[in-house]
């Protein structure tokens, strides 16, 4: 199967583009990884004054349309370096953990180009609430136009954190994003509301008919599955026909998840993860009937912050491989995974850079950017 443009649909199909250089070789931190994934490779400082850049897409092959959690959006040239911000956001809350998080590009059926964001929403009441929306792009003017909230969630509360919220695009004119659980444990077990869920909408925003919860009076008609402490991490695996999950555990407990409709992941019920106060275990139990389990946990955690599907040219050994943005690992951790969808090896990249990875994208050569949250953009190709 040819791997298409990354600009002819998201950011989350594809692969990447980099910096002061230095050379590297995949480093094996885990039993998992062999040497038939040795390869060395080469990491770029593209910019170092980006600010807190929690999404980012391509807008076309040398431009990026990014996201800064502050409540900017910002048009950056990989050949000027040039950072120009653009115009036409809503009021969004910028607390905590909250604020302008993901931006991913859609071009629909008409052949119009769309970039789906997730914010922060600020209530009249002081709450807030994780909002789905999208605009299209006037890179004459720079700015944002015909702006439409597609989905304010009903997760509203006065917390800080546990936002969510990454976007993904299944083949069949969906989207996919999650929301935390806001804070409140409770809500994990709760398909009342929409926190603690990954959210499938029609890309106009309206709800599929076979969503599936779509009639039962004990769950929202969004929902696509619920359980989810706080996802950062979503992609759909457009060769597998996959929709891959990553979320943040308490203390200890990272997940990944293979996503299917309906589907309860656990939380708070079930954890892998310690309370933050003390060495007890968070929930009832590790593992228990009719929840499904994690396909990876990750104990010390790692923070995981973002997720791509990895296919492209440039490193054709990580083909099929999850890329996941480390927060406090500081690193991008790389999974392979089997036949069965069973993990197989896990390598941890640019460890030596120390740096809290927030986002990554991958270009049509293969090459890999990624956003930490000192503010730099880095580019990772293969040496020589």
């Amino acid at each position: 199967m040819s791997m298409p443009s990354v600009f002819s649909q998201c950011k989350h199909y594809s692969a990447i583009a980099v910096l002061s250089a230095t050379t590297l070789l995949f480093s094996f931190s885990t039993a998992q990884a062999n040497s038939d994934l040795k390869q060395a490779y080469t990491t770029t400082v593209v910019s170092d004054d980006l600010g807190v850049i929690w999404g980012m897409d391509w807008v076309d092959e040398q431009q990026l349309l990014m996201s800064e959690r502050n409540g900017h959006v910002y048009l950056f040239d990989l050949k000027s370096k040039q950072k120009i911000e653009i115009n036409g956001l809503p009021d969004i809350k910028v607390s905590g953990q909250g604020g302008l998080l993901d931006v991913a590009r859609f071009t629909d059926s008409n052949k119009k180009i769309w970039f789906y964001f997730t914010y922060v929403k600020p209530l009249n009441n002081g709450d807030s609430a994780t909002t789905l929306a999208r605009a299209q792009l006037d890179t004459t003017n720079k700015k944002l136009t015909h702006w439409q909230d597609l989905l304010v969630t009903n997760s509203a509360n006065n917390s800080s954190k546990h936002f969510g919220s990454r976007i993904t695009f299944d083949d069949s004119g969906h989207v996919f994003f999650g929301v935390g659980d806001r804070g409140e444990r409770d809500n994990g077990q709760n398909p009342q509301n929409h926190a603690a869920t990954l959210l499938r909408l029609n890309i106009d925003g309206s709800i599929p008919k076979d969503n599936p919860f779509i009639g039962n009076k004990k769950a929202l008609d969004e929902i696509w599955s619920y359980g989810h402490r706080n996802p950062q991490g979503l992609v759909y695996d457009h060769h597998r026909k996959v929709l891959w999950e990553i979320e943040h555990g308490p203390r200890g407990g990272d997940e990944i998840n293979i996503i299917k409709p309906g589907l309860n992941y656990g939380w708070a019920k079930t954890s892998h993860g310690k309370e933050y106060w003390g060495p007890l275990d968070v929930g009832d139990a590790k593992t228990l009937p009719n929840i499904e389990d994690p396909v990876k946990v990750y104990i010390p955690s790692i923070a995981p912050s973002s997720a791509v599907i990895y296919q492209g040219n440039a490193f054709p050994e990580l083909n099929g491989a999850l890329l996941i943005g480390a927060l406090a690992g500081t690193h991008i951790n790389v999974v392979t995974f089997d036949e069965q969808l069973q993990p197989k090896q896990e390598i941890r990249l640019v460890e030596d850079l120390k740096q809290r990875v927030r986002d990554i994208i991958i270009d049509d050569q293969g090459w890999i950017y990624f956003s930490t949250d000192s503010g730099k953009l880095y580019r990772i190709t293969p040496q020589g």
